[in-house]
C-alpha cells in the first residue's frame, strides 16, 4: 500500500478545497425542504460550484473501472438509500431524512463532504440514526493522529454503533484523497484497534462511515450506483476529510455553518 503524504503546498490547497466543499453544503441547506427533487437540488449545487466558486464538481462523469459514466454533481441518498444515490425526479417528504455527498476540485485537489438533512417531522428511529451516525463520524476522526492505526478509527466507530443497537456497512469505507478522487488508504469503519497501517503525518483521507437501523448487508439498484439496504431499514452518514497531524488531526471540510463536534466525544479520542 502506497499512502500519498501531501507537501505542505498541497495541505493548503486541500485547505481550500475542503471549506468549498463545506461551503456548498452551507449554501443548499435552506433549500433541502419538502416538495423539492434531488435532482433540482443537484442542479443548484452544480450552478453554485461551476458558477460561483469556478469549481468543478468531481462527481459528474466519474467512471472508476467497471462503472458507467455517474450522471450527476452530486450524490443523493434518502432513507434506505445508503450511498452514492442519484439525484431523480423524486420530490422530499415529510419525513424523509438524506444525505448529501458533496466532492469539489477545487486548483486540482479535492474537498470529499456530506452531511444528513431531515425533512419536516421525522421518526425518533430516524432522528436516532443521523445522531449515532454523526457521532460514529467524530469518534472515529478523535483517534487520528500520528502514530496511530488505521483499525483504531473503524473500531471506535463499529463499537459505538453496535452498542446503539445498529450496524456498520462493510462494502464501503473511507479512502485517501488529494489530486485525486480515491487513493490509498481505505478507511474501513470497522475492525480492531492496533491495526492496520501506522499514520504519518501529511495524509489526508475521509471517514464517513454508513450506518444502517437494521441489518449492515447492501445491494446495488439497476442504475450501477445508488446502494441500497437489503432489509430497507434506513441507513445514514456522515463525512469528513481529514489531516493527520503530528499532535492530532485537522477537520478540512469545515465552513461557519459545520455541524460542531458532540460536546460529550473527548477532542483528544
Amino acid at each position: 500500500m502506497s499512502v500519498i503524504r501531501k507537501t505542505p503546498q498541497e495541505i493548503a490547497r486541500m485547505r481550500v478545497a475542503g471549506r468549498l466543499t463545506a461551503e456548498v453544503l452551507d449554501y443548499i441547506a435552506p433549500y433541502v425542504r419538502a416538495g423539492v427533487t434531488t435532482a433540482e437540488l443537484d442542479r443548484m449545487c452544480h450552478d453554485y460550484i461551476v458558477d460561483v466558486q469556478k469549481c468543478i464538481p468531481a462527481p459528474l462523469n466519474y467512471a472508476p473501472p467497471g462503472y458507467r459514466p455517474y450522471p450527476r454533481s452530486i450524490c443523493a441518498s434518502i432513507n434506505h438509500q445508503v450511498c452514492h444515490g442519484v439525484p431523480g425526479d423524486r420530490p422530499l417528504r415529510n419525513g424523509d431524512i438524506v444525505n448529501l455527498d458533496i466532492t469539489v476540485i477545487s486548483d486540482g485537489y479535492h474537498g470529499d463532504s456530506s452531511r444528513m438533512f431531515q425533512i419536516g417531522e421525522t421518526s425518533l428511529q430516524a432522528r436516532r440514526l443521523c445522531e449515532v451516525s454523526f457521532e460514529c463520524l467524530w469518534l472515529g476522526i478523535v483517534q487520528v493522529r500520528a502514530g496511530a492505526h488505521l483499525g483504531d478509527i473503524g473500531h471506535a466507530i463499529q463499537k459505538h454503533a453496535e452498542q446503539c443497537g445498529y450496524s456498520v456497512v462493510r462494502e464501503f469505507c473511507g479512502h485517501g484523497i488529494g489530486a485525486r478522487f480515491h487513493e490509498e488508504p481505505q478507511v474501513l469503519h470497522y475492525g480492531r484497534p492496533h491495526t492496520g497501517i501506522i499514520l504519518e503525518a501529511g495524509m489526508i483521507f475521509t471517514i464517513e462511515p454508513m450506518i444502517n437501523a437494521g441489518r449492515a448487508a447492501v445491494k446495488t439498484m439497476a442504475d450501477g450506483w445508488t446502494i441500497v439496504t437489503k432489509d430497507h431499514s434506513l441507513s445514514a452518514q456522515w463525512e469528513h476529510t481529514i489531516l493527520v497531524t503530528e499532535s492530532g488531526y485537522e477537520v478540512l471540510t469545515v465552513s461557519s455553518a459545520t455541524p460542531p463536534r458532540p460536546i460529550w466525544i473527548d477532542p483528544a479520542g
